[in-house]
């Protein structure tokens, strides 16, 4: 996919520009042409000799550095890109990047181009999250910039938070993707210029996407209550995928343990009541809605308005049924919707999975096993099996969540394109590789 395809990669100032190295290689080993910036402050932490190596190109770091005499080297750069990928990038460049400062070979450049720019931010989870550095990435936003996300994980300043560089194997991929997907197009553009070329709409261009994510939690008192493990992991990768594929996005979430994307409108809901108010009074203007959420099937019949004391050797509380939203849901679901549901499951996967397809009208149904430790509710992994009402549609082994989201829309957008129908199948049974 990247074959012949030139990238020039900006390396700005941090402890993660060491993966950019990283990068370069995984970069050129999938065919394509890189060609490196660096800041003053990137040399600091590795060397240009090491990009030279792995890029087999000269490398840039002075603006006033001219070595042909027949081109300015900055906008011969510029000009040939297929891509520019700022990575890592720091508050620093991005900040000079929204606001148009050009004091070094790297920043300057990027004015000069025309070429689609990604970002791949790192930094301290608290930087992250400055609001200057948020209204920044906002301002880049709006311009067409995309953003790859950082990691969560331990950082170099030894907090643990957001903030970590991506993964060099998950930008190259990212990277892939969305050549893969209409990227080449010019993306970068003034606010109100028209398009000098004809941008490829993404697979779920136009399209109104709802999701929920998380878990509810049913309250006993104002301190306790009765949830589950679902962490909202799932329901956000789909939610990205989304997003990157064009779609309008409306996320309805619970309790979660990680962090939503952005891009995306977010509803913060508590209860199992909550959520199904939130989710009927969208769901008619939806054309895809993805389900994967861990809803309470029980609520308390009584709420204490105070903190319960304990008053003897057991307590006993009394449930009653919350409403079942998916089977609402495909009670009232239109010819032109596609609905598709979560099941997780601790045993009998596919029994259980195609009977509540069946029951709740669903068009496709993500059956995982949840007994697993490596996979499911909290981990950055999954490993499904999609069915619809012909059986089988997909198995998909044990990989990153954003992979399983990516392939479930793929397949939903397929579907879509063929009038709401699965799509066809050979006779043996259908696996996406790792």
């Amino acid at each position: 996919m990247l074959q012949g395809k030139s990238i020039l990669l900006g390396v700005t100032g941090g402890i993660a520009a060491y993966k950019a190295a990283a990068l370069c290689s995984k970069l050129k080993q999938e065919g394509a042409e890189v060609h490196v910036i660096m800041t003053a402050s990137a040399t600091q932490f590795i060397s240009e000799l090491t990009f030279q190596t792995l890029s087999r190109q000269p490398v840039y770091t002075d603006t006033f550095d001219e070595r042909d005499p027949s081109v300015v080297s900055h906008i011969d750069l510029a000009d040939h890109a297929d891509l520019v990928l700022v990575a890592p990038a720091t508050a620093n460049v991005i900040a000079k990047m929204a606001h148009g400062l050009a004091d070094d070979m790297l920043t300057t450049t990027l004015l000069a181009t025309t070429a689609p720019v990604m970002v791949a931010p790192a930094m301290n989870v608290h930087m992250y999250a400055h609001p200057a550095v948020v209204h920044n990435m906002d301002i880049l936003r709006s311009r067409g910039v995309r953003f790859i996300e950082p990691e969560e994980g331990l950082l170099a300043c030894g907090y643990t938070g957001k903030g970590r560089l991506a993964e060099p194997e998950h930008i190259v991929e990212y990277v892939k993707r969305w050549f893969a997907e209409g990227g080449g197009e010019s993306a970068l553009r003034p606010a109100g210029a028209a398009s000098q070329g004809r941008e490829r709409p993404g697979l779920l261009q136009g399209k109104r996407v709802l999701i929920t994510a998380g878990g509810t939690i049913e309250r006993i008192d104002p301190v306790r209550y009765i949830t589950n493990d679902s962490s909202g992991k799932m329901g956000f990768a789909v939610a990205e995928a989304a997003r990157d594929m064009g779609a309008c996005v409306t996320v309805i979430a619970g309790q979660t343990q990680s962090v939503p994307p952005e891009g995306v409108e977010l509803i913060r809901v508590e209860t199992a009541l909550d959520m199904r108010d939130a989710v009927i009074a969208r769901y008619v203007d939806a054309d895809i809605v993805v389900k994967a959420a861990a809803v309470a099937d029980y609520r308390p019949v009584h709420r204490a308005a105070h903190k319960l004391k304990k008053t003897g050797e057991r307590l006993v509380i009394e449930l009653e049924r919350n409403p079942d939203i998916l089977q609402e849901l495909g009670e009232k679901k239109k010819k032109n919707q596609l609905l598709i549901g979560f099941a997780a499951e601790t045993e009998q996967l596919e029994q259980y999975a195609l009977d509540k397809l069946a029951r709740k009208n669903l068009d496709y149904i993500v059956a995982n096993d949840v007994s697993r430790t490596d996979a499911g509710f909290g981990s950055e992994r999954n490993e499904v099996h999609i069915y619809s009402k012909n059986g089988l549609v997909e198995r998909i082994p044990l990989t990153a969540k954003s992979e399983v989201a990516r392939r479930l829309l793929q397949i939903a957008a397929q579907a879509i394109s063929a009038g709401g129908e699965p799509p066809s199948l050979p006779d043996e049974v259908h696996s996406l590789e790792p």
